[in-house]
C-alpha cells in the first residue's frame, strides 16, 4: 500500500477514539473457553445438595412442603437439611428467626418430659421426600437454661440482631440432664426411622458458638460438646457427630481462634465426660459469608469475602494432619449473613430476587471445588442458608429459594447442578482475567465480568455450565460473545440441550415485574409465575455430529446469565 495512504489511515484512526473504544469493548466481550473431557481434575461431588434455615416450623407448612419436594426432585442424591431451634421450648409457633418444638419440658418435680411430636413432624417431612437431616442439637430448652428469662424473642427486620439472643442461647443448668435429652432423641430416632437410616445422618452441636448464639464461655461449649458427642455415641456408636459451626474464619480473629481451640480439644484436650484425651469427631464445620453493599445506587457483591472464609477454613483444617481427611461441611455458605433481613430494610439485599443471586451461586460453587482441590481437603457439602418465608409479601427480598410457592431464578442453578455428575474436567480460558485465587483475593471488581465454566462427564452424558458474573449488579451492559471449544466427547453423535437463566428465561421475578409487581396476583398470574420459575430450555434439543469428539458452542450471554449445555448419548 502507498505509504501516504497508510499515514492518512493512521491519522484517521487516531482521531476516531470512539472506534478504538468500540474495538476494545468488542475484544473484551468475546471470551474463548476450552473444555477437555479427556482431562479429569476431580469428582463432581454434589456439594450443593445441602440446605438450611432458621425457622424449623416452616418445614411442614404449605409452601415449605412444596419447596422441599422441588428441592428433593432436582437432586439425584439425598439432600441434607439443617434447621435451627429443634430443641427450643414453645408450642410450634413460627416467626422470623424463631421456631420451637417443645421437645423437652419438666414436671413440677423437675423430672424430664419428652415430646417428639413436632420434631417428628419436621423429620418425617424430610424422610418422606428422600431427604436427610443434618440434625442440629440445639438450642437450650427453657427448663434447662441457666438464664431462662427472657426466652421468646419477637425480632423483626430492622431491629437489632442481638435481640434474638435470649434464654435459649445459654448453657444448661445440668449437663447430665442435657446429655440424657440428647441420648433420648437419638434413641427415639432409631426407633422411628431405623438404625440404618439414622446412621446416614449427621449430628452437630449448636450454631455459631463464637458469637451471640452461645452465651457461655468457650470452655463451656467444649464441655457441652463432649457431653453431647458421648450421648450420641452411646445411643448409636456408628452415628456421625461433628462441629463446631463457627462463623467465617476470616471474618474476625475470634472465629479462627475458636475453630482452632475446638480442633485442639477434640484431638488433644481432656474429655469432660471420660477424662481421656480427645473427643469423637466425624466431620468439621464452619460458615462462610460474603458482604454486599450499595454503591452509587447499585448493589455490589463481595464474593471474595465468602471465598476468603472458605479458604482460611480449609487452611486451618489442612494444618491438622490427623484431621485433614475428615469431611468438611460449610454449614452456611451464602452471599451475606441474614436470610430473614428483607430488601426493604436492608437495600443491599436487593440482589436476591433476580439473576444476580443465580449467577453468583454458579460462579461461587465452582470456586469452592477449586479451593478444596487447592488445599487437598475433603469438602462434603456447602449449605445454602435460604429456604422460604411463609405468608410474606411477594418478592420481599428475603434470601429464599421461592416466594409464596413460586421458585426464584436461583433455584434453577441447583436444577442445573442436579444434571452435572461424574468427573469434573479441565476448563481453560485464553487470557483468563479472574482465577479462583484472584476472585478470592480481590472479588470481581474489574471492568470485565467473570465469564467461566465448570464441566463434568459420566458414562452417558457430559455437561458444561457457563456464567457471566460481575460483583456489580448492572444489567445495562452489552452482552458477551462466548465460544466454547469442546473436545473429548467419546461418541460421534450426541444430543445437546441448552438451558438458560437470564432476564427472559427461567426467571419468575422478571415476569412478576412485567405484570406490574402485583401483591395479590390472580390465580392465572400465579400459574404463569410458577411456570416462569421452572428451568427452561433456551432452544430445542438437537442431535449433532462430533468430529473426533469435538465441537464448538457459540452463545451470546447477557450479564448475570447462566447457561448449561448437556450432551447425552
Amino acid at each position: 500500500m502507498n505509504p501516504k495512504v497508510l499515514f492518512l489511515l493512521f491519522v484517521y484512526l487516531l482521531i476516531q477514539p470512539s472506534y478504538l473504544v468500540l474495538a476494545q469493548d468488542d475484544k473484551n466481550s468475546s471470551i474463548d473457553l476450552q473444555v477437555n473431557y479427556n482431562k479429569q481434575v476431580g469428582v463432581m461431588d454434589p456439594i450443593w445438595a445441602f440446605w438450611g434455615y432458621d425457622e424449623p416450623n416452616y418445614t411442614y407448612m404449605k409452601d415449605g412442603k412444596k419447596l422441599l419436594t422441588e428441592i428433593s426432585q432436582l437432586s439425584p442424591v439425598p439432600v441434607f437439611v439443617r434447621a435451627h431451634s429443634l430443641l427450643v421450648t414453645g408450642e410450634g409457633t413460627h416467626a422470623l428467626k424463631w421456631g420451637s418444638t417443645n421437645a423437652y419440658t419438666e414436671d413440677e418435680n423437675g423430672n424430664p418430659v419428652y415430646d417428639w411430636t413436632i420434631i417428628d413432624k419436621i423429620f418425617d417431612t424430610y424422610i418422606e421426600r428422600g431427604m436427610k437431616p443434618l440434625a442440629q442439637i440445639g438450642f437450650m430448652p427453657k427448663a434447662m437454661s441457666t438464664k431462662p428469662e427472657p426466652y421468646r424473642h419477637y425480632w423483626k427486620p430492622g431491629a437489632h440482631y442481638e435481640e434474638i439472643f435470649t434464654g435459649w442461647a445459654y448453657p444448661p443448668k445440668d449437663y447430665e440432664k442435657w446429655a440424657e435429652l440428647v441420648y433420648q432423641w437419638v434413641t427415639h430416632s432409631i426407633e422411628r426411622y431405623g438404625k440404618k437410616e439414622v446412621e446416614s445422618w449427621y449430628w452437630e452441636l449448636w450454631n455459631e458458638p463464637d458469637i451471640g448464639y452461645w452465651r457461655g464461655t468457650t470452655e463451656e461449649y467444649l464441655k457441652l460438646y463432649d457431653y453431647t458427642a458421648d450421648a450420641v455415641k452411646r445411643a448409636l456408636p456408628t452415628a456421625l457427630i461433628g462441629g463446631p459451626e463457627t462463623t467465617g474464619p476470616a471474618g474476625w480473629d475470634g472465629a479462627e481462634a475458636f475453630l482452632r481451640t475446638f480442633l485442639d480439644h477434640v484431638l488433644m484436650g481432656t474429655n469432660y465426660v471420660t477424662g481421656e484425651t480427645g473427643s469423637p469427631i466425624d466431620f468439621i464445620s464452619f460458615h462462610a459469608k460474603g458482604s454486599p453493599k450499595v454503591v452509587d445506587g447499585i448493589v455490589q457483591m463481595n464474593m471474595g469475602k465468602q471465598l476468603r472464609d472458605i479458604s482460611l477454613g480449609f487452611e486451618v483444617v489442612a494444618s491438622y494432619p490427623d484431621l485433614k481427611d475428615l469431611p468438611i461441611i460449610i454449614g452456611e455458605s451464602d452471599p451475606e449473613g441474614c436470610a430473614a433481613c428483607s430488601e426493604a430494610d436492608y437495600p443491599h439485599n436487593a440482589y436476591r430476587n433476580g439473576t444476580m443471586y443465580s449467577s453468583y451461586t454458579a460462579a461461587s460453587f465452582s470456586k469452592k471445588y477449586q479451593l478444596a482441590d487447592h488445599f487437598g481437603v475433603n469438602l462434603l457439602g456447602a449449605v445454602t442458608w435460604g429456604f422460604e418465608f411463609e405468608n410474606q409479601p411477594w418478592y420481599a427480598g428475603f434470601r429464599d429459594m421461592a416466594t409464596n410457592g413460586v421458585d426464584k431464578p436461583v433455584l434453577n442453578v441447583f436444577r442445573m447442578f442436579g444434571m452435572m455428575k461424574g468427573k469434573r474436567v479441565e476448563v481453560n480460558q485464553d487470557n483468563v482475567e479472574y482465577t479462583f485465587l484472584q476472585v478470592r483475593n480481590e472479588s470481581v471488581r474489574g471492568e470485565n465480568p467473570d465469564i467461566n465454566a465448570i464441566a463434568a462427564i459420566d458414562d452417558c452424558s457430559a455437561t458444561v455450565m457457563v456464567w457471566n458474573y460481575h460483583d456489580k449488579n448492572d444489567l445495562n451492559v452489552p452482552n458477551s460473545s462466548v465460544s466454547i471449544q469442546v473436545e473429548g466427547i467419546p461418541v460421534g453423535k450426541a444430543q445437546i440441550s441448552h438451558y438458560r437463566i437470564d432476564q427472559e428465561y427461567s426467571n419468575s421475578y422478571a415476569v412478576w415485574k412485567e405484570m406490574g409487581s402485583p401483591q395479590n396476583p390472580t390465580v392465572e398470574q400465579i400459574e404463569e409465575l410458577e411456570q416462569a420459575g421452572q428451568l427452561q430450555l433456551y432452544t430445542s434439543p438437537e442431535w449433532i455430529h462430533l468430529e473426533d469428539g469435538k465441537t464448538t458452542l457459540k452463545l451470546d450471554m447477557p450479564r448475570q446469565a447462566v447457561s448449561l449445555f448437556k450432551f447425552t448419548w
